[in-house]
Order: C-alpha cells, then structure tokens, then sequence
C-alpha cells in the first residue's frame, strides 16, 4: 500500500503467516538490490572474493538467508493509487526509450558512416547450417524425440512438484547453477520455473543441432555456432521485463521509477556511443588512472610516437643484475597489470626485486594509420630494448610479452635470430598465442567477409578501427555477463552499476591503426602464416624453431581469447627449452592473481609432450597464484644482486611520472 498503510486481507491463518513473512524479510529496495547485484555479477573469473570469517575462538556467526517477497505479494500490496502511479511511470520510460532509440537512429544515419546489411554473413551461415542439418533426417529424427521427451519430463516433474507443494518440494539441482536464473521465483514460481526448463531444453536442443550437424568446414560451423548462441542467448527469459521476476517485482515495487532510470542510463549510453548502445559497466567517474588506479610509483625515461617506456621506482637495496621489460597487448591498455597495490603483479615483481621496465603504448590516431607489424618491432620492441640496455647498463634482458604483445614478442624474437641478436635471453608469455589453428571464437571474425567489414569500418573512422568495435568483439564473447546482464541491472532494475576497478579497464578500450589490425586479422588469425612459417618480415622469413632461449608460457584453462590447447601448439614450435604451465581461471584472472589472494590454482609438468592431453595427464595441481613459480624460474636466469636502479638518476631525463601520458588517451569511439 502506499505510506506503508497495511493491506486489508481476509482473516486466517494462511494469511497471518504470508503477512508475518513478509515481515520477516528486507525492506524491498534493500532486497532487490542484493539479489540483482548477485545475480549479475559483471565477469565470471573476477568475481570478488568471499568474505572471509572473523577471527577469533568459536564458530562464525551465521545470518539466515532472506528471501524477496513473492510477485503474488507485491501484487496483493498495491493500492489504487501505487497502480495509476505505476501506469503513468510506465508510460513515461516508454516514451523516454522511444526517445532515446529515435535519436540514436538519426544519429547513425546522419554521420556519413554506411553499415552493411550482413557484414558477418549471418543469414548466409545459418542457411548452410540448417540445409546440412535437414540433410541428416534421421539426426534430425532423433534431436526432436529427445526434446519432446525433455519437455514430457519438465511436465511431469512440475506435476508433481505442485502435488507436493511447489514452494516446498525440491528443485531438480541445476535450477540454481545459472545465474540469470537465480532469483527465488525461477524455483518457487511454476509459471516461471516451466519457462526457465523449457528455455533451457529448447535451448540445448538448437545448440547441439548446429554442434553436431554434418558436412560444413570447420569455419561455418564455428560461425553458425557462435550466431546460434548469440540469439539463443538473446531469447532467454531473463532479458525481457515482463518474464524476468526480479526485474517485475522492482517495477511493481517502486511504481514503475526503476524503468524511468533504466530509461534515463539508456539514453545517455546511447549518447555517449554516438547513436550505438556503449553499455557501462562500471561507474566510469570512480577511478582516475595515476590517482587511485595505475599507481605503481615509476618513471617515464623514453618516449616516441608509439610507446612511453616506464621504468618502476624499486623498493628494495638491491635488485637482480638482469632487467625485466614487459610489452603489453596495444588491444587495451597495460594498467591490467597494475590495477590496485593489493593485486599489481608489476608492484608484485618490484618487490621481488626486479628492475622493471613496461613499454606503455600509443592510444593511436589517424596520423598513425599507415604503422604496420614491423613498425611496432622496430619503434616498441627494439626501442625499447636499446634504451633498456642503457637505462640498465646491461647487455642482455629478459622480457614478458602478453597476449598480442606475446605474439609481437616471439615474432621479434625470431627475426633477432635470424639476424644474430642476442640483446634478449628470456621471454615469459602471458595468454600469448603463436599458432591460431585453435584460437576459439575469435576466428568467427578473421574470415574474409568479416575483414572485409572490419577494413570498411577503419575507412569510415579515418584509418582506424575505433574502440567501441573492440569492446562489442570481446562483449559478445560473454554476452550474458557483459551485455545482458547490464540491459536487466542498468535498464530494467535501474540500478547504477558499481565502481570496480577491472571493468573500468576493460571500458579504457583502444584504438587499432588500419595496417597494423588488419596485418593481424590476415597474417596471424586466418592465415596462420607465424605457425606455419609463412610470414616474412622485413625480407626475413620467421622461423620460431630458431628461437632457443628459455621460455616460460603462461596459460588459463577458462581462457576464451587465448585457448590453453592453442597456447600449447604455439609451446611447440619453439626451438628452445620451454616451461609450460596453466592456471585456475580465464584470460584476466588467470594471469593477475595475486599470491596474497589465495585463489585459483595452476598446473606444472616439465615435460612437454607431444599433445595437451598428454601434458594435462602428467600436470601436477598447486593450489594458488603460478607467479611464485615464474618467479622462481625468473629468479634462476636474472644473475647477481646489485644496486637498485633509481630511475630518477638514471642516464635519461624524467619525462613524465609513470603511469604516462599515453595511457590517459581516451578514445572518442
């Protein structure tokens, strides 16, 4: 009721006890916001970690769980007035919507910029796929029995469940496990609980058909996949208001006001993608890079039109004689590694005593348009390693490469073979492939159609491919974490996504220069040319089996960018001694996983077999962060102890205080 007056309902016991339920639970704002706050969490391998018990004698204090109030409740609260109030709240966040979709559209029509009706070819794969599948009747037979037989067994277990009290009988053990099923009415609901299963049947039922369809090239079938799922994931019951309990109850609950802010984010991430839905998932006002993200004290000692090269303040008397350079992917910004004190693996490594050097790249414009993959080489690798040598006063350094840094790294690695330069002894690869024969989802957009679209684009914004397409490449890989589940918080909940620091990075998106991206997209993605030494820089052939110094690879078992089995081809193809190891999680947190937080786990096997199964089968689990065993290995080939290096009294001037100012480019879309 409206003022919180109490709702007249019959006497009885039934409704003292509904009545002193609720009762019983958190006011409703208070509730909600809990529940949707977990139920969508904004990325599965960076979730926070579980608050741990209090210390002292005795067990920890327990609370009981509460639970929202029904829908049948928040209806049975509502007054007259909350009702109209609720209509004229509706109607006004429509409007507000409309409005926002309209301007968007003017926007998109009216910048000059064409879009191609189909640039991935969508409608063209899945017409194969579905041609195939009807090729294979008895397949077909089969696949249909099966979901009927599914449906027959949702039916009859919600039969009896209502027989025995739905709010009370057991759920099947899965109904819990998706978290965009996790609010209580998906299980205490059967009109909601009979959506959600036969979502999901239907649901696997149109993934296995494509999954297992017969005669299509592994490329179409990749790509049919990915587009099946895309709209599979799209279609879920939890993406629309009024089948989404969480989000109805809000709406009923606070008359409607939920959807008027939801509207009102709506409209201004419209805005800000230029008339394209840039979700924000993260309070993008919380975090100013160099001032509370990206603080690892350090200098800049060299700059040029591509990187600032930083080199970190120590904090201890001495540090290894052998400096340690770290060339970042240029696809986001290096700040990945330093985020915050507690888990900056860069102010980790500079309390292990390493003089570390980070080559900060370029946010690039269309004065750069033209830098290709030898550019990158010569004016960020060999830059960067002459200048280290003398900021160091050492011949010889180690070096980390991280995803396409990696890829950039072990290319340069080979052609300084090939040329007999010896100024790097080790490289470390984090997530960093060299053979993309394996390299997941990614390869639905490096066929010729999709670069096709993609040098379109880098046409239309001047010579490159502006950061917004980076950021909805990488959103669509986790749609339901990073699109979904931000239309059902920002838009229907109404709720302002909260200040985290990793998703503020991965909204810091980068701009790509034409040669360069599609270089990548052709030579390494479609061609393989790196595995299959068909790639020639600078008239040199690139052989990675000429590469013999140590190195020590880096994998994730959930990475989806860089694949644990395509990292380990890539292992292979050196001519060296190679350390493989996997760890517990995904591309992130499979890397930036802090000992101190005591998550995840990692894999080692010294031997390096002839197959990744193989290699799993004699991997040895540890529980924890991998980086004490990098360390360790790292430790083993740095040489002596000296005096720490103050970049402040080194042999080049103070350009800047680190983080830089390249990594403080914004990119305009």
């Amino acid at each position: 009721m409206a003022d919180g007056a109490p709702t007249a309902t019959k006497t009885g016991a039934k409704s003292g006890a509904r009545s002193s339920a609720r009762k019983r639970r958190k006011p409703a704002g208070e509730a909600l916001g809990t529940d949707a706050r977990e139920a969508t969490a904004p990325l599965r391998e960076a979730g926070a970690a579980a608050a741990k018990p209090p210390a002292g004698p005795g067990p920890a204090p327990t609370t009981a769980p509460t639970s929202p109030p029904t829908l049948a409740e928040v209806l049975q609260d509502q007054s007259p007035e909350s009702l109209q109030a609720l209509s004229r709240n509706l109607a006004e966040a429509m409007t507000k919507a409309n409005t926002a979709f309209s301007t968007a559209f003017q926007d998109q029509t009216q910048d000059g910029k064409s879009a191609m009706a189909d640039p991935f070819q969508v409608n063209a794969t899945l017409n194969t796929a579905w041609s195939s599948i009807a090729q294979q009747p008895e397949t077909l037979r089969d696949a249909h029995g099966s979901l009927w037989k599914r449906y027959q067994d949702i039916w009859n277990d919600h039969a009896r469940r209502i027989a025995e009290g739905f709010e009370t009988a057991e759920a099947p053990a899965e109904a819990s496990r998706d978290k965009r099923f996790r609010d209580p009415e998906w299980r205490t609901n059967p009109g909601y609980s009979l959506m959600r299963e036969t979502y999901l049947a239907t649901a696997k039922f149109i993934t296995d058909l494509v999954e297992h369809a017969e005669g299509l090239d592994e490329q179409t079938k990749r790509k049919a996949s990915f587009f099946v799922k895309q709209a599979v994931d799209a279609a879920s019951p939890s993406n629309f208001l009024f089948t989404n309990p969480a989000a109805l109850r809000a709406t009923i609950q606070s008359r409607g006001e939920n959807l008027i802010r939801g509207a009102a984010q709506l409209t201004e991430d419209l805005k800000r993608g230029g008339g394209v839905l840039a979700i924000k998932q993260t309070d993008l006002d919380a975090f100013t890079v160099g001032e509370n993200i990206a603080t690892t004290p350090g200098k800049v000692v060299f700059r040029n039109r591509l990187i600032e090269l930083i080199q970190y303040t120590p904090t201890t008397k001495t540090t290894f004689e052998v400096p340690l350079l770290i060339f970042p992917p240029w696809i986001n910004k290096f700040y990945i590694m330093d985020l915050q004190p507690k888990n900056s693996l860069i102010a980790w490594l500079v309390g292990q005593g390493h003089t570390v050097f980070v080559a900060s790249w370029v946010n690039p414009d269309a004065e750069l348009a033209q830098l290709g993959f030898e550019d990158y080489m010569r004016e960020g690798v060999f830059a960067a390693v002459e200048v280290v040598q003398k900021a160091a006063s050492v011949e010889r350094m180690n070096t980390v490469g991280y995803c396409i840094g990696g890829t950039l790294l072990a290319t340069t690695l080979a052609y300084m073979a090939k040329t007999g330069d010896r100024r790097i002894q080790s490289a470390t690869f984090f997530a960093a492939q060299t053979d993309f024969k394996l390299a997941g989802e990614l390869l639905v957009f490096a066929d010729d159609p999709a670069i096709n679209y993609v040098a379109e684009r880098i046409d239309q914004h001047g010579g490159f491919l502006d950061a917004q397409a980076m950021a909805d490449t990488f959103n669509a890989l986790r749609a339901n974490d990073l699109v979904w589940n931000y239309v059902v918080d920002n838009y229907y909940m109404g709720n302002k996504p909260p200040p985290f620091d990793l998703l503020y990075w991965n909204s810091d998106q980068t701009r790509m220069p034409k040669t360069l991206h599609l270089f990548y997209l052709q030579k390494m993605y479609r061609d393989n040319a790196l595995a299959e030494g068909k790639l020639t820089i600078d008239g040199v052939k690139i052989d990675l089996g000429n590469v013999t110094i140590p190195i020590y690879m880096q994998s994730s078992k959930e990475d989806h960018i860089a694949p644990f089995p395509s990292v380990y081809r890539g292992a292979k193809l050196f001519g060296g001694p190679v350390n493989f190891l996997m760890a517990g999680s995904g591309h992130i947190a499979g890397v930036i996983n802090h000992p101190d937080a005591k998550k995840y786990q990692h894999w080692v096997n010294a031997a390096l077999p002839d197959t990744v199964e193989e290699w799993q089968a004699g991997a040895v689990e540890r529980p924890g962060s991998w980086w004490p065993d990098w360390h360790a290995w790292l430790a083993g080939i740095s040489g002596k102890q000296v005096p720490a290096r103050d970049p402040a009294k080194g042999p080049y001037p103070v350009l800047a205080d680190a983080p830089g100012t390249y990594v403080k480019i914004k990119s305009a879309g």
